[in-house]
């Protein structure tokens, strides 16, 4: 059906013509005795594309100039009588049109917005033509305030997201809140666990991230801190709603950012997580996420961190630790690549910022007083 472009070739107008706004785009053709067949959808120069599936509802305004064609099955022509009306039409069909096309095709299996027979049995009301431009013009001044506070709200988030992380450095630094001269030294946390445990320099000699307080230590990750890998069954086994005797199974691979739920059979989970325990991910688009994990099982896609001294880190600490740059970070370092992604081996090298158990708290405490105005911030700009 198609042929090579040539001189003597007809173009295809695809969707991506009236997403894009742009009639140069598009690599098919068809010669003239296809061309002369397909007649009936043949485009005009200020006709009106518009896209009809995926990305529904796109208009565009063919140029005087364009190539002559045809459109595809993803794309309708609204062909006016009167060209003038142009702008008025399409701030009407923007604003009404496509939302009444589509609750009147509520329930059909192919979304076309707006529908051929729902469209041509609609009136429009049509001003005079002073009032159209009158109108245009008074809607565009609006417009561009909506567009000014959309802009401001991307901005206010990504300022949102900056903050946390500021946040979340300055805690790791020992920096968020006041050390109290009180709080027994996390070095001594250490020598109580283990007598024969040598500290990190705190920094001081450059060998270390960065210095850190004095009644901090650093220390080796996996001296404190473990973490294991998970497990995986068939997929034969994953079913999507619970059943009795199974059990959840937290998937990230393949479902974005959050973890998914499915479900096995409990004899199968051969890995599981208590609520609150702390799962990274381990590989593929969601390296480095980290997660609160409820209870149930875990796969390999995560790794689920060991506390080996209960009494030695507070949990969350260690939480907002992953989350920060310094962890995710080093984790680029040791990540081959995203599919590789990182095992337990690779965090013997990683260090450790350790503050007292009592700052701890007071680290995460404040972590999250500053949060929640944050969160909410952002809740109010979503509304």
């Amino acid at each position: 059906m198609f042929v090579p472009d040539s001189p003597n070739a007809y173009k295809v107008y695809e969707q991506k013509n009236a997403i894009s706004k742009d009639a140069t785009l598009g690599h098919y053709f068809i010669d003239k005795d296809k061309y002369d067949e397909l007649k009936g959808f043949a485009v005009q120069p200020e006709d009106i594309i518009v896209s009809c599936a995926g990305t529904i509802g796109e208009t565009y305004v063919l140029p005087l100039n364009i190539r002559e064609g045809i459109i595809n099955q993803a794309l309708m022509t609204i062909r006016l009588f009167d060209k003038s009306i142009s702008n008025f039409y399409l701030l009407y069909f923007d604003f009404i049109l496509k939302r009444e096309a589509a609750k009147e095709s509520k329930g059909t299996a192919i979304k076309n917005i707006p529908p051929f027979d729902i469209l041509k049995n609609f009136f429009i009301p049509l001003p005079p033509p002073k009032e159209q431009i009158r109108i245009i013009e008074k809607v565009s001044y609006w417009l561009s305030f909506v567009d000014a506070i959309d802009s401001e709200e991307s901005e206010m988030s990504n300022l949102i997201s900056k903050t946390k992380s500021k946040i979340l450095d300055l805690a790791i630094h020992g920096k968020l809140v006041l050390q109290d001269p009180n709080d027994e030294p996390a070095i001594e946390l250490l020598k109580r666990i283990n007598p024969d445990f040598t500290p990190c320099d705190n920094g001081h000699n450059g060998k270390l991230p960065y210095e850190i307080p004095e009644s901090w230590v650093w220390c080796g990750h996996n001296s404190i801190l473990d973490i294991s890998g998970g497990a995986q069954p068939s997929k034969n086994y994953f079913e999507t709603k619970p059943k009795p005797n199974y059990i959840r199974l937290y998937q990230i691979r393949d479902y974005g950012e959050y973890p998914v739920p499915v479900y096995i059979p409990i004899d199968l989970a051969s890995k599981q997580t208590k609520k609150g325990d702390i799962l990274l991910a381990r590989y593929g688009g969601s390296l480095g996420k980290v997660f609160h994990a409820e209870q149930g099982a875990y796969n390999v896609a995560m790794a689920k961190v060991i506390f080996k001294f209960e009494n030695l880190i507070y949990k969350e600490f260690a939480y907002y630790y992953y989350l920060s740059g310094l962890y995710q970070g080093k984790l680029k370092e040791i990540s081959r690549t995203a599919q590789a992604g990182f095992n337990s081996t690779d965090f013997n090298d990683m260090y450790f910022p350790l503050p007292p158990l009592a700052e701890q708290q007071r680290i995460v405490q404040k972590i999250e007083e500053l949060f929640s105005v944050l969160d909410n911030i952002q809740n109010a700009l979503e509304v």
